[in-house]
């Protein structure tokens, strides 16, 4: 039971980072910046380390799309939020379809293997 929250942990933790290499990659202007590139590197290493850890217990599709799901849904809440994305109703529906899906995706069958 632990370590299927830890693994959980792992993945949710993970996917947060990977929105942190997202906007990373963005404001390193092509690797040209110094400061995003490094945050870039930590980033997406800690975002794979965590989801390697994560797919100990979990299946692998579900983490990964729990992973990518967090991702892309906090990349673009961070777009619209900061980079002046636009905000628009099916923007939003959007990323509510990403985290129904996932949700869904992990009640049909998503426990550990």
């Amino acid at each position: 039971m632990l370590e299927d929250i830890m693994a959980w942990l792992y993945v949710i933790v993970g996917g947060l980072f990977e929105t942190a290499f997202a906007v990373s990659l963005k404001e390193s202007h092509g690797f040209t910046r110094l400061w995003p590139t490094l945050s870039f590197a930590v980033s997406v290493t800690v975002s794979m380390l965590l989801l390697g850890l994560g797919l100990r217990e979990l299946p692998v599709g579900t983490a990964y799309a729990v992973w990518t799901g967090i991702g892309a849904a906090g990349t673009a809440i961070v777009g619209m939020l900061f980079f002046e994305d636009p905000a628009t109703f099916l923007r939003i529906a959007a990323i509510g379809l990403i985290v129904c899906g996932v949700i869904l995706l992990n009640l049909a069958g998503g426990g550990a293997h």
